[in-house]
């Protein structure tokens, strides 16, 4: 039986021809393939808007330890190919019983919370997010928009389906400004160093 640990990158950027190409998401897509080489992971890979198969992604979610959800931020949330993904996916681990088998809960012990009963424990997940939005509107109860929430706040949306399976949801990595001030390049210097991180790598 291989040892090797496996990580699923799923990129799930839309392209908006002439206006949003997705090269900003697939360079961090490659900068987190080329640390998990490094450090001897075999590689899993998604582009949703090429296409995918629900079944077979449940098997690639059954064999990662790791997963990253590569995303630009379009109106608040991932493009709608993920939510339709997501949907596909997650009904199917539903179904086969594979990612959970129920919400947790049951009328024999009323302690047991919703969003106990996923079966997809000892994996982690990470959102890494390109956004348009500056750093400094999230966690800051004097901005107007996000009222001091904060980035995790906002993606709450995507983590709470792997968090009901029983997946352990570690800090996103975010690429903030990206259309007037961000530092593009410093974020994706500074990729690796988060993924050692969050990862204990």
């Amino acid at each position: 039986m291989s040892t090797t640990k496996k990580v699923l990158l799923i990129n799930t950027h839309l392209t908006y021809p002439n206006w949003s190409e997705g090269k900003l998401n697939d360079s961090f897509n490659q900068k987190a393939k080329e640390f998990f080489e490094t450090n001897n992971f075999e590689v899993l890979e998604t582009k949703v808007e090429d296409g995918y198969d629900a079944n077979e992604e449940v098997e690639k979610h059954l064999e990662a330890d790791i997963i990253i959800l590569q995303t630009p931020i379009n109106w608040f949330g991932a493009p709608w190919i993920y939510k339709k993904y997501a949907d596909e996916v997650f009904n199917s681990g539903l179904m086969s019983k594979k990612f959970l088998s129920d919400d947790g809960r049951t009328r024999e012990d009323p302690s047991r919370q919703y969003g106990t009963g996923g079966h997809l424990q000892g994996k982690k997940f990470m959102v890494s997010a390109t956004w348009n939005a500056p750093k400094a509107s999230f966690d800051d109860v004097n901005q107007v928009l996000f009222q001091g929430r904060s980035t995790a706040d906002v993606l709450i949306q995507i983590t709470s389906n792997y968090r009901f399976c029983g997946v352990d949801v570690v800090a996103d990595y975010n690429c903030f400004d990206i259309f007037k001030d961000g530092d593009i390049v410093g974020d994706l210097e500074n990729y690796p160093a988060h993924l050692k991180t969050v990862f204990d790598l």
